[in-house]
């Protein structure tokens, strides 16, 4: 056999192996999953350190995901004017794409919302096979070369033409700003789904991933980010509040990493009452850990979409699901909130099922107050139709479907208080259309069977 043959075959089953030792590490996960969601319903946990109980499951919510479907042509349509956004917002010397419309900045998580919007618009044959490959070899390269927080992580936002660290205005900072756990693991997602659907990139994910020391997101089994201040040494930070939290560990659970705190619904579970519903939220107090607890349809309707949703998560899903179709019931006005960009300062709001106290909240990452800008989510519509496919979800749906630019996208929503559209567009809001129109046409996206 030739050098060069014998180096290929070296190289080929290097990946093979790899490849091997995710296949288990995912099997493993889907195992613990399974059994520890059937534990947690009926665990009583030792009266020395009880935790919260999980919510019991209703009657009323669904046991099996829907089954796939093709798409309508309308549906296609939609894919299109989504993936328009994509096609007019990739820095052409980056291959990476804005984090919203014409500001040349992207964050990790919009990073990884672009790739995942690829694997959908491939999936959904809006992408041609090689436009595909082309696009995503040139983004993995570009998270290959780009300077990392302290040599260790990928900073929290970059520059989408230069690859250099910014910060969240997209102005220089050369030693980075820190770095954020949750947005690394929902960057994680669709390289693990690279790996498994599109296995010829996978020597490139895996130099990627082999740049970062991952063993720096989690503590005692829960995730931290790291905080760069204007003074002082940076500080290390537990990240993550109910939902988000269980998302992103998800992802590295995936990789060998511990957060298995992190990822246990039970540790900093309460349940509140929204519209006569008891809703799922985090107890930890943001005046005592000085970090907000909004209660958002976007964890659960990304961990729907992408890996499926586990016994708890389901149940927690369903309850924050009905607590806004019960809203619309008792004010007539249709509910799906989330967090948005908006087109307006402070451009982007939580709108909340409940926040800090109060349910229905809409406000800035700060806690002020910005209930003029409460949206209809474009984004939340199209997620918790795909998932539930309920009469609510289909006008959900029905009122926002003419909420877009068929040259530029999907906007962010539609203002509650005037009814004037929230023309605000971004990667994330475009990203969710495109997976929530995959789901239906071929389930989540990490499928283990």
């Amino acid at each position: 056999m030739s050098a060069p043959a014998q180096g290929n075959l070296v190289r080929a089953r290097g990946s093979i192996v790899w490849l091997l030792a995710l296949a288990c590490a995912f099997g493993a996960v889907w195992w613990i999953e399974r059994e520890s969601g059937r534990e947690l319903i009926a665990h009583r946990a030792p009266a020395a350190a009880p935790p919260s109980a999980p919510p019991q499951l209703s009657a009323t919510a669904p046991v099996t995901e829907p089954a796939p479907r093709p798409l309508t042509e309308q549906e296609r349509q939609w894919a299109r004017i989504a993936w328009k956004y994509f096609d007019t917002n990739m820095d052409a010397r980056s291959g990476l794409a804005h984090s919203v419309d014409g500001f040349p900045a992207a964050t990790l998580w919009d990073t990884g919302s672009y790739l995942l919007a690829l694997l959908a618009a491939e999936e959904l044959e809006v992408v041609e096979k090689r436009e595909f490959d082309l696009r995503i070899a040139k983004a993995l390269v570009a998270l290959e070369q780009m300077p990392l927080y302290a040599g260790k992580l990928p900073n929290k936002s970059y520059d989408t033409g230069t690859l250099s660290m910014t910060d969240y205005r997209n102005q220089p900072a050369p030693a980075g700003i820190g770095w954020s756990a949750l947005d690394i693991g929902r960057l994680l997602v669709p390289l693990q789904a690279l790996v498994w659907r599109h296995p010829v990139h996978t020597p490139a994910v895996r130099r990627v991933l082999a740049r970062w020391d991952l063993s720096q997101l989690a503590r005692e089994g829960q995730l931290f980010a790291m905080q760069a201040g204007a003074q002082g040494a940076p500080q290390a930070v537990q990240e993550g509040r109910l939902g988000y939290e269980q998302y992103a560990a998800r992802a590295f659970a995936q990789l060998g990493v511990d957060v298995a705190t992190a990822g246990d619904w039970r540790n900093h579970l309460r349940l509140v009452d929204v519209e006569g519903v008891q809703v799922c939220a985090d107890d930890r107090d943001p005046q005592r850990f000085g970090a907000p607890n909004y209660v958002v349809s976007e964890p659960y309707l990304l961990a729907g979409l992408e890996f499926g949703w586990t016994r708890n998560g389901r149940e927690c899903a369903w309850r924050a699901y009905r607590a806004q179709e019960e809203h619309w019931r008792r004010s007539g006005t249709l509910t799906a909130v989330t967090e948005d960009h908006v087109d307006r300062p402070p451009y982007f709001v939580y709108n909340s099922i409940w926040s800090n106290g109060r349910a229905w909240a809409t406000v800035t990452d700060k806690g002020e107050d910005a209930a003029p800008l409460r949206t209809l989510s474009v984004k939340a519509a199209f997620g918790w139709h795909a998932l539930l496919r309920t009469e609510y979800t289909a006008k959900l749906v029905e009122r926002v479907a003419t909420l877009n630019d068929p040259a530029r996208g999907w906007y962010a929503g539609l203002y509650e208080e005037d009814g004037k559209t929230n023309q605000a567009l971004a990667a994330n809001t475009n990203a969710v259309v495109l997976e929530s129109l995959a789901y239906l046409q071929r389930g989540r996206l990490l499928q283990y069977r």
